[in-house]
């Protein structure tokens, strides 16, 4: 899933908004939408990078177990500050 945006002369995203082709847009909508269902906690743009990188080929496995440790990691910083 690449959520490819068409940017304007200053970076911002064009007016015509993103250049995803409306079946993957809409995949992609229920993919996050079970993801609140599910209260997994992920935002749309890191959802998109996971996706993306299990399209990829990456092990979705392996990468809820690396999202899941660098939660526990960043809560523990967190009680120590």
């Amino acid at each position: 899933l690449k959520m490819e945006r068409k940017l304007g002369q200053n970076g911002a995203e064009a007016e015509n908004g993103p250049s995803v082709p409306e079946s993957k847009r809409k995949s992609f909508e229920i993919i996050f939408e079970m993801s609140r269902v599910l209260n997994c906690g992920l935002d749309r743009d890191t959802l998109a990078i996971l996706v993306e990188l299990c399209e990829m080929g990456i092990n979705p496995e392996a990468l809820a177990l690396t999202v899941s440790e660098l939660r526990r990691e960043t809560a523990a910083l967190k009680q120590a500050n």
